[in-house]
């Protein structure tokens, strides 16, 4: 005993304590085999009857017809004849054939001699609670299945983008390829130009000296030296329009280099966002995954209410 606590000598009267549960709790009596003897105002208002309406009713009018006529029905009547009690969140009928939700405790009661003479049931109406819980259940599952809709139509745009993101990977790294070639036929076409220049520079040196040989010859080489001065413009004219294509391939390589940059950049970008989106599917699998156990557990908690 805790010091400075007295042992209370007082002993509560039986009745009063009965009549306290009465008032707040649904109560009612059965005979072993389920007829009703007894029921106060609130269960009888639960049940919607009247107090006497309910004596000589039968334990079975107030269940559903399927476990009225289960084995479990069976077996509960049998364990409280044996003296066991049950307690546990049950579902009742109402007189007018309304579905109640009870939290009831079944006790055996008995005589003097230790024989077993009638079940007092204890119980309160949960039935509120129980309808805004399985609301609830019902709320939780429509959400688990819209947001597992929302997931796989996620995942199915994510797979048409990257489809489309493979096709622009294929078609940059073509076009990529496709500048390289140019890159290096016009680095070849330099090299052809270059070697039309040296032709070109050969052939006004050839000129040149064939003006001079004619020259010397005098009178002889006169239509010779017309022929070498026609030879001479048009190896400057080469010349000057071998500058003029040197100058294009020049702009025409720089122009590929930057497009080639912008389309290496382009590829890294497109690389980037190929991985950006293999990421958002995993997450969109995920998420629709976590909505379907979801919704498995609204299911198994709906069915267990």
């Amino acid at each position: 005993m805790i010091k400075g606590l007295k042992r209370s000598t007082q002993v509560l009267d039986q009745e009063a304590v009965i009549a306290a549960i009465e008032q707040s709790f649904a109560m009612i009596q059965f005979d072993p085999n389920g007829k009703v003897l007894w029921a106060n105002q609130n269960f009888a208002e639960t049940m919607e009857y009247t107090v006497n309406e309910m004596p000589n009713l039968l334990h079975k009018q107030f269940c559903t017809e399927e476990f009225a006529n289960s084995r479990e029905y069976q077996d509960l009547w049998k364990n409280l004849r044996n003296g066991q009690s049950f307690q546990e969140k049950i579902q009742r009928v109402t007189k007018s054939g309304r579905l109640i939700w009870l939290e009831a405790t079944y006790s055996p009661v008995y005589d003097d001699n230790g024989k077993i003479v009638a079940v007092v049931k204890v119980a309160t109406d949960i039935t509120d609670r129980e309808n805004q819980t399985l609301e609830m259940a019902s709320r939780l599952q429509v959400m688990a299945s819209e947001l597992r809709q929302r997931a796989e139509q996620g995942i199915d745009k994510s797979k048409e983008v990257e489809n489309v993101t493979d096709k622009l990977v294929l078609e940059s790294k073509e076009n990529f390829a496709n500048l390289h070639s140019l890159k290096e036929q016009s680095a070849s076409i330099g090299d052809i130009v270059k070697t039309i220049r040296g032709i070109a520079s050969q052939t006004n040196l050839l000129a040149l000296n064939a003006a001079i040989e004619a020259a010397r010859a005098g009178e002889h080489g006169r239509g010779f030296s017309v022929v070498a001065n026609e030879v001479r413009k048009l190896a400057n004219g080469v010349q000057e329009s071998i500058q003029e294509v040197n100058s294009h391939i020049g702009g025409i390589t720089n122009e590929i280099t930057k497009i080639s940059e912008v389309t290496e950049r382009s590829e890294k970008s497109i690389t980037e966002s190929q991985e950006l989106l293999a990421k958002a599917m995993e997450e969109f699998t995920e998420i629709g995954e976590s909505s379907r156990q979801l919704d498995v557990h609204a299911k198994t908690f709906r069915d267990t209410l």
